[in-house]
């Protein structure tokens, strides 16, 4: 689609590769560009992970192939609380009003949700003024806040909004994209019409992933006695760690003192799990902190298997690191509860299912996986297989392209 305009519309996940956080949305952008698109990325002055301002300065020096916008965002300091709504609203007026008052004729827009007011107030400019309106669903606001906040009529009030603006920017959209299978659905639950609709994995560049594995491999020193369980992701509420170094304080009590769990990352929680390894005098976890993408990667290929560990009731579906698991080549110890994920797991045959926060049984898992050495080795087969076939982006992010073209071709046609 030569000489097509697209704005990419994030406040909450556009992130760029010299900052820490999530890249999908700036693969997306250069996708798009490399597709023949003048792409546009409008995005906050705030960084989400670090709670922080951003360094714009050095982002745009990089001289992106794309046109960078920055939207002023007042600063907030937790992850749920009435800061960061009131943030995400004055966000969305600020978003709205900068698109308003542009001279760009965008042909699409392609905006991630949450923020769901964000992405109301875009849906709405787009449906006023006729441009195809593309949802890319990463979280399911408020369904995922009201399974970690208390049962109150404090808590229904809070949640209200965003109940109304994700149902304005759904029955707006144009087309969805959805990470995991239920987030897609959630486009149409409450307004069914037929509109183009894709699951596009988070999943990860296997190229990059694969480059990591090669240039930090020969750094990492592991002894042939020991076997890793390995952990890569943030440090809080939904994680469970604690239940993990439980389990492996457990097996090392009952004398595998040769399984070595290790956890890479960081986030609110990460003083709180190291104490407590401290405390059940847990010497078999090693906390290596925030470790870069490409040796996270050598870290997950050396490792003996990875594990997806989550805390009961955890709103997650198919978070990033799945995609960064599969490419390794390890099978996967899982104790997220959601369903759509638990069926991958088993449909794929790439590992196993635990149950949440049981620590008997986590520690039950790793020694089946340790001691079965044939099963571990068809799980490993399996999950680099899924993360080739549906997780690589070069391949699997192609959909959403083609979403936008086919979007602008009909609207093109009805004009």
């Amino acid at each position: 689609m030569k000489n097509k305009k697209i704005a990419i519309v994030s406040n909450g996940y556009a992130w760029f590769p010299c900052e820490p956080g999530p890249n999908r949305f700036f693969y997306i952008a250069n996708l798009f560009v490399n597709a023949g698109y003048d792409v546009e990325v409008i995005t906050v002055d705030f960084q989400h992970f670090q709670k922080k301002a951003r360094d714009t300065k050095k982002i745009l020096s990089e001289n992106y192939p794309f046109k960078i916008t920055f939207v002023k965002t007042p600063p907030y300091n937790k992850n749920i609380d009435f800061k960061r709504i009131r943030s995400n609203q004055t966000v969305a007026k600020n978003i709205a009003s900068y698109l308003t008052k542009s001279q760009t004729k965008y042909d699409a827009v392609y905006c991630s949700i949450p923020s769901n007011r964000v992405a109301a107030r875009v849906s709405e400019y787009c449906r006023q003024n006729g441009i195809p309106f593309i949802v890319d669903i990463e979280d399911l606001w408020p369904e995922a806040m009201s399974m970690v906040l208390p049962k109150n009529p404090l808590t229904s009030l809070f949640l209200r909004p965003l109940k109304k603006d994700a149902e304005t920017a759904y029955k707006n959209a144009s087309g969805a994209i959805g990470t995991s299978e239920d987030y897609t659905a959630r486009a149409v639950k409450n307004n069914y019409r037929s509109i183009p609709m894709k699951t596009v994995y988070v999943g990860c560049d296997l190229d990059v992933f694969d480059e990591g594995v090669r240039t930090y491999s020969g750094e990492i020193e592991k002894p042939e006695n020991e076997y890793w369980v390995t952990y890569a992701g943030s440090l809080g509420k939904s994680y469970d760690i604690l239940t993990l170094i439980d389990a492996a304080g457990r097996l090392e009590k009952e004398g595998h003192a040769d399984i070595k769990i290790k956890i890479l990352g960081t986030g609110p929680r990460a003083d709180e799990f190291k104490n407590h390894a401290k405390e059940i005098g847990c010497g078999n976890v090693e906390f290596l902190g925030y470790t870069a993408y490409p040796k996270m990667a050598a870290y997950l290929h050396k490792s003996d298997a990875a594990i997806n560990s989550f805390v009961k009731g955890a709103p997650q579906s198919i978070v990033n690191k799945v995609g960064d698991y599969l490419s390794s080549g390890r099978p996967m110890i899982n104790t997220l509860e959601n369903p759509v994920f638990c069926d991958l797991v088993t449909k794929k045959d790439f590992g196993i299912n635990v149950p949440a926060e049981d620590a008997k049984a986590l520690a039950e898992g790793i020694l089946l996986l340790k001691n079965n050495p044939e099963l571990s080795k068809k799980y490993s087969v399996n999950a680099r297989i899924t993360a080739e076939r549906e997780f690589d982006r070069k391949t699997a992010y192609q959909a959403i392209v083609d979403m936008a073209d086919l979007l602008i071709q009909d609207n093109s046609e009805r004009k």
